[in-house]
């Protein structure tokens, strides 16, 4: 099992501020940002790697894993060996650690630009379209950085032979296939997937925490850690499950496109038209379930660990422009 790092590991690895000591900005407050981000990704996308191979699975082998999230768990142990479910899990962990970075420094970074281009009155008035602007920014550069882990990750559950873990496969990647149709022949479908799926997570968790805010007696600045973690946890999982079901065809093409090599010379959007046609409505939903689940819950995991780490950081001076007062 996978745990945020300790207060006192923080401690160790970053100055947090005493009580009296001016608050982190410009620089020094977007790096803790990015830490924290990096560091809840990179966890919640590790653990859920079982989940993640089992979708995985379901998606590019419909006519084998054909009886729900359970089976497919025991199929693949039963087969393969129960090593197998955590097959992927160090492109995983390293390319989440590097998207959750640019994700969640950058979403606050475009938030806080935004903000100060049309002041804060406004900007509280139109705060969805600034929630919906700086995730969909911050979410472009991190594909960029996310895309070639995630294409050695696919390879590695689609065949299981290609390597024997990240570096193998990565290298092997590059060598047979080059940059572009070995680590981006998904960028297409993955900014497709992701970019409506952050644009969702973050709009639709800042309108839920907001709303729950809003119902409780107490002001948000004199909740206890704990009851913040609660909101956070409870936020999350309601913007998961919007964004799983927003980002599933895209999620199902990028599986499909990164499991083999494309025919020489045909696009990439040729090739995602013609497997979209291929697979109709229905295929391009298989594996919603086990999604839901996974991306709810690491959604609800991110959140609360992403605000225990900014606060254990002293990076807590981000501009609010949630409409909670009581």
């Amino acid at each position: 099992m996978l745990y945020p790092p300790s207060q006192e590991t923080l401690r160790k690895r970053f100055f947090i501020p005493a009580p009296n000591d001016a608050p982190p900005t410009g620089v020094d407050l977007y790096a803790r940002f990015a830490f924290a981000g990096a560091v809840c990704c990179a966890i919640t996308h590790g653990a859920m790697t079982p989940v993640d191979v089992v979708k995985t699975r379901i998606q590019l082998e419909p006519e084998r894993y054909n009886q729900g999230m359970i089976a497919g768990f025991r199929k693949v142990a039963a087969e393969e060996g129960a090593g197998a479910l955590l097959t992927g899990f160090g492109p995983t962990a390293a390319g989440y650690f590097l998207q959750g970075a640019f994700k969640f420094g950058g979403y606050e970074f475009w938030k806080k630009t935004f903000i100060d281009m049309v002041g804060v009155d406004k900007a509280s008035d139109n705060r969805t379209a600034i929630y919906l602007g700086a995730s969909a920014i911050a979410e472009f550069f991190a594909d960029v950085a996310l895309c070639p882990l995630e294409a050695t990750r696919i390879r590695l559950v689609s065949q299981p032979d290609f390597a024997t873990g990240l570096v193998s496969g990565f290298t092997r990647l590059l060598r047979e296939e080059g940059v572009i149709r070995g680590f981006y022949s998904g960028f297409g479908p993955i900014l497709f997937k992701q970019v409506p799926y952050t644009m969702a997570k973050f709009v639709v968790y800042e309108r839920a925490s907001e709303t729950i805010l809003r119902s409780m007696k107490t002001p948000k600045d004199q909740l206890a850690p704990s009851t913040m973690t609660m909101v956070n946890l409870g936020a999350g999982i309601i913007a998961g499950t919007a964004a799983a079901i927003i980002s599933q065809p895209a999620d199902t093409l990028l599986s499909k496109i990164n499991k083999q090599k494309g025919v020489e010379g045909q696009s990439i959007t040729s090739r995602l038209v013609s497997m979209a046609g291929k697979l109709g409505a229905h295929g391009l939903f298989l594996g919603l379930g086990p999604r839901i689940v996974m991306v709810a819950t690491l959604t609800a995991g991110q959140f609360a660990i992403y605000g225990d780490i900014k606060r254990m950081l002293g990076a807590t001076t981000g501009i609010e422009i949630a409409k909670v007062e009581k």
